[in-house]
């Protein structure tokens, strides 16, 4: 069958009709609205002929001397372009006759007044003036034509458009929504198993008809499949059945790591999902050498399978686990590993973020003190400086008192010198060993001892706060040993206990503390005793049986990060 009209070439001419009549309808009347917009200023002009028409007539009674100009301005207003614009073709003709009428009896009045005839002038005054008023009256009833004529348009136009729109409406329905209707109906009876169709019209001559007459065929090849799809559909459902319970693992992973903040127990909370509802009866996820989350107990017996876990292409661990009957979906695994890369990489994220916030926080506290504080103890140095040389040189009970608070001024601003570097120390690395490994770098370059750093200590077990309170006092507790112990060598290591504890030490061997009593004035120590004890642990400095001394602090781990 072919479509001789097809439904879209219809609409499309029924379209374009209504659209052409729309547009010269709109046309004529934007045309004959056009025409009238210097209407009013031709009105306004004519109507002030008559002023200027007594004007002339006074000028004359009382010989004034601007007569001349006072006619030359009426002779350009009666010609101006407003009024010349009525000598067109589309103009009525009785507005053409009373312009020229005008004229006419213009130039005879110009004439009685160039000659000074003032008895004729006023005597025929008034007629030129009615003249005037007939002019200035059918300007009028031509702009009120023009008016009507775009109203009267403008209903043509709506009416016409109604009634092309209501004629492709009925034809619409008749070719389109009645044969839909009848498709509809076959459609609900093949949908409730009933293949006996409906009559349909099949002889039309657009795209429905042919709809209809393959309808037709279509139905009948239905039948014979409708059957064989049954058992398809069910072996489908038990897929889907299949696909379900993965998506509802999958689904629950994904909630595991909606939370705020990701730690090491979200994570695990992901393992624990898995193992409850795979077969797998041990799951691991690597990150470093140093951290580590594992469930379920591994079985030497059974291969390891493996998987990267990665997020943006950057490696962050590895997956592993063991299946006995090995009806792990690989795919769903493969899943479950980009879940947990997003979600380490939202943690790396995190306390990245805590560490941006901890170090704009610590350096806005710096800036100020160094904006205040720092700015007058150097004003007090200064008039420390100008008050010695101000005291006699035999005033020597002044002197002393002198020597002793520049002493104590001294030993504050270094004081207070430390504390700003203290507080401008930042963390910009994103893990511990590698902030670690930056601050000895730069603090190898200020001695000649050897700087050993040993850092095991998992990043993802400690926020950007503890990260912060470690690196300070590891710097704290290096830099003494760099000042006082006269070392050749210190060591650094941070290692997890058997028992759970993370543990940090510094050891040198130089000559060894004398004392953990600090001296008056300096806080270094006392600094770092507090900090151990914000980890909640325990800051201990000894002196080594083999000489030297070795500060060690331990602090528990985080909750999320004990493992089962």
């Amino acid at each position: 069958m072919i479509v001789k009209r097809p439904v879209s070439a219809s609409l499309a001419r029924a379209f374009f009709s209504i659209v052409l009549l729309s547009l010269l309808s709109t046309g004529v009347a934007i045309i004959t609205l056009a025409s009238s917009l210097r209407d009013a200023e031709a009105i306004n002009i004519a109507g002030s002929l008559r002023m200027q028409s007594y004007r002339i007539g006074y000028d004359l009674q009382r010989t004034s001397g601007d007569l001349q100009s006072h006619r030359q301005l009426y002779q350009q207003a009666l010609n101006s372009p407003v009024l010349q614009t009525l000598n067109r073709w589309y103009v009525p003709q009785e507005v053409q006759q009373r312009y020229g009428q005008l004229h006419e009896s213009w130039r005879e009045m110009d004439n009685r007044l160039s000659q000074g005839d003032e008895q004729w002038y006023q005597q025929n005054i008034q007629r030129y003036v009615g003249n005037i008023d007939l002019f200035v009256l059918a300007l009028q009833h031509y702009a009120e034509r023009k008016v009507m004529l775009v109203v009267i348009i403008s209903l043509l136009g709506t009416a016409g458009i109604f009634t092309l729109v209501f004629f492709t409406l009925r034809r619409f329905r008749q070719r389109v929504v009645k044969p839909l209707d009848q498709l509809a109906n076959a459609c609900q009876r093949i949908q409730q198993g009933q293949f006996s169709l409906l009559p349909l019209n099949s002889k039309l001559d657009n795209e429905l008809g042919l709809l209809a007459s393959t309808f037709d065929r279509m139905s009948s090849q239905l039948f014979k499949l409708y059957r064989s799809l049954e058992t398809s559909v069910e072996e489908k459902t038990r897929d889907l059945h299949e696909a379900h319970r993965r998506l509802e693992v999958m689904y629950q992973c994904s909630q595991a790591l909606n939370t705020s903040q990701i730690d090491a127990l979200c994570l695990r909370h992901v393992l624990q999902i898995v193992h409850e509802h795979e077969a797998a009866c041990f799951l691991e996820l690597v990150v470093d050498d140093n951290w580590r989350l594992q469930q379920g107990e591994a079985n030497p017996a059974l291969p390891i399978c493996r998987l990267p876990v990665n997020m943006q292409e950057n490696v962050l661990g590895e997956l592993r686990w063991q299946s006995p009957q090995q009806q792990v979906s690989e795919p769903l695994m493969r899943n479950i590993a980009t879940i947990l890369g997003r979600g380490l990489y939202i943690n790396q994220a995190q306390k990245h973020y805590q560490q941006l916030m901890l170090m704009e926080e610590r350096t806005t506290i710096a800036r100020e003190l160094h904006d205040s504080l720092a700015q007058m103890l150097s004003y007090l140095r200064i008039q420390l400086a100008l008050l010695k040389r101000a005291v006699p040189d035999d005033n020597a009970p002044a002197h002393t008192i002198i020597d002793d608070f520049s002493r104590g001024l001294n030993n504050a601003w270094q004081q207070l010198r430390e504390l700003l570097t203290t507080f401008r120390l930042s963390l910009q690395q994103s893990s511990l060993p590698a902030a670690l490994r930056e601050a000895m770098d730069v603090l190898q370059g200020q001695t000649g001892a050897r700087l050993i750093l040993d850092c095991r200590l998992p990043t993802q077990a400690l926020d950007a706060q503890q990260q912060m309170n470690v690196l300070q006092i590891v710097r704290e507790a290096v830099i003494n040993a760099i000042k006082h112990a006269e070392a050749t060598e210190i060591t650094v290591s941070c290692v997890t206990d058997p028992d759970g504890l993370h543990s940090v030490y510094i050891r040198d061997n130089g000559k060894g503390i004398s004392s953990t009593v600090e001296p008056e004035g300096h806080y270094g120590l006392t600094i770092m005793r507090e900090r151990a004890e914000r980890l909640g642990g325990k800051l201990e400095i000894e002196l080594l049986p083999a000489g030297g001394t070795q500060v060690r602090f331990r602090f528990p781990v985080l909750i999320s990060d004990k493992r089962q």
